[in-house]
This record gives C-alpha cells, structure tokens and sequence, in this order.
C-alpha cells in the first residue's frame, strides 16, 4: 500500500541523487512512497515499474531495473537477499529523512549489510542490554577491590611470574631444552624455523580491478558495482577464484549483463563435462556371425 512520504527541499541540491539519471531520481522519489514504514521493499523490477511507471509504457521493467543498479551503486539503497532466498531493497537513509508517527511494524527482514544504520555495541549482551546479576556482580568486584586495597593487599607491581635459576628464558625445561620455551606468543615463528605460508586470498575488488585493466574502456560505475557483488556472491560460495576470473573473461568478451556472471562461471566450471547423456544399449545377437567374430567361432 502507498503511503505519504515527505521530500526535503535540500534532496533537490543532493550530490548522490545528481550522480543518478532523471528516470532514477524518480525511481527513488517513487520508492519512499512505496516502501514500508522501515523503508523496506521486495526487489521486483516489474512490480516496481508497475507501480511507479503504470503511464508510461517506455519506461519498463528493463529501464526500472537500470534505475535500481544507479542508485545502489551511488549507495542511495541496499539491494540484499532475505533469509528466505528472496530479493529485498531499502532506502539507505530512509530514518534519517523519514518521520513516522506509530511506524508499523515490517513484514520484510532486516539489511545484514546495514541493519537500518544501528551499530550494536560488542561489549553488551545480544539483546542490547545489561542484566541486573552483571551489574550486581560488577558492583561486588569493585567493593572487593576497595576492601583488598585498604587491608593493604592492593595490586602488586612486580611481576609474578616464577623465575627458574639457571635457565635463560622463562618456561625452557632444564631436561630438554631444544624444545624451547612452552608458551610462546601469538604470531611468532613456529620451532624448525619454517612458517606456514600465509593464504593467499582473493577479493572482488581484485577480480572486477583487472576486469576493468583488461576493458579498452573503462566501464560505468554501475556495471562494476554490480560485477562486484556477483563475483563476492560466487567467492562466498567457495567457487575458486579462478573459475571466476574466467567467467569474468568470457563476459567481457561476450558484452553480457553482470546478473549473468553466475551461469557463465557455471559455464567455464563446466565446459569439459559430456554434452549429451550416455544411453543403454541392450545387448543383441549380431545378424552376420562369422562378420562379427571373424570366423573364431
């Protein structure tokens, strides 16, 4: 259901909206009308068009799409998939700029990317706040810590870690002292003097940085985006980064749409598997016995 929204004078002198076209900039005007009191909507280009562009028939699905790739590139919304596999979008700053007198409550989940801008704090609890047994218990400790400093058994100073006579280096057995010390800090070099080779990773960014190098031109900001967040989708599932620099190839060389990017990975995975499926053959006497056998019967 539509809902009455408010548009700032100053959303008319933005530097984001000026980044996007004039079809986009009405696109997104649209979705503060269309979206939940959360800012929240599903990521239908069709419906979407139906909705907003119903009267004019040049501006279709394909074109709302269009829309919707400048504005996530320009970080205007969020496009995300739900836990439930489908496709949602939200409005980026849709509560700065939004005030809603009893905001109902939304059907749609919440951006894992932005989690509607509220920052959780990791020293609290996960639902936000601190129970009454940690406050009592952070009560005690202070108590207890002022009781030991005026009975004179205040912090120590000086180290209390045992020294051992006759060895160089806390922790070192005196039996077998090629062993070395039995703690040793996190990072150092494992004993025998090899390393692990550190893993070597590779992020999207890299992917679409030599996706754009190869490019004779350099691409609109809206298809790298969009490459972007296939190819971090496809590193995610574990697809070896290779498979997907080829992928990225191909699509370069064939002009596709970036949603592509999947089925053309899954192509170049895939190019050595059989074509056709192998079909059984039932076992038949041959017509011509001594052709068949060459006479050995």
């Amino acid at each position: 259901m539509s809902r009455i929204r408010t548009i700032k004078p100053e959303a008319f002198a933005s530097e984001s909206l000026a980044a996007v076209s004039l079809s986009a900039e009405r696109t997104f005007f649209g979705l503060l009308t269309q979206a939940d009191d959360k800012g929240r909507i599903r990521d239908q280009a069709a419906v979407i068009a139906g909705q907003l562009w119903s009267l004019r028939r040049e501006h279709g699905p394909m074109e709302v799409e269009e829309d919707l790739t400048q504005l996530d590139a320009a970080g205007l919304i969020c496009r995300y998939e739900g836990e439930d596999g489908r496709q949602y979008l939200h409005v980026v700053a849709f509560a700065l700029h939004q005030k809603i007198n009893r905001p109902s409550i939304s059907r749609i989940p919440s951006c894992p990317h932005h989690d509607l801008g509220v920052p959780r704090e990791p020293s609290l609890p996960v639902h936000g706040a601190v129970t009454e047994a940690s406050r009592t218990g952070q009560a005690a400790d202070r108590e207890s810590a002022v009781s030991r400093e005026s009975a004179g058994q205040g912090p120590f100073s000086e180290s209390s870690q045992p020294v051992e006579e006759g060895l160089t280096e806390p922790g070192v057995s005196p039996q077998r002292p090629d062993l070395g010390p039995r703690n040793r800090e996190l990072g150092t070099t494992p004993l025998g003097g090899a390393s692990a080779p550190a893993p070597q990773t590779v992020s999207a960014k890299d992917l679409v940085t030599e996706y754009t190098a190869a490019c004779e031109h350099r691409p609109p900001t809206s298809v790298l985006g969009q490459l972007g967040r296939e190819a971090a989708k496809l590193l995610a599932e574990g697809i070896d980064p290779a498979h997907v620099r080829a992928g990225l190839d191909r699509q370069r060389t064939k002009g596709l749409h970036p949603k592509t990017l999947a089925s053309v990975v899954h192509e170049v995975m895939n190019a050595g598997a059989p074509t056709t499926a192998v079909t059984h053959r039932p076992w038949t006497n041959p017509t011509d016995v001594a052709a068949a056998y060459g006479g050995a019967l």
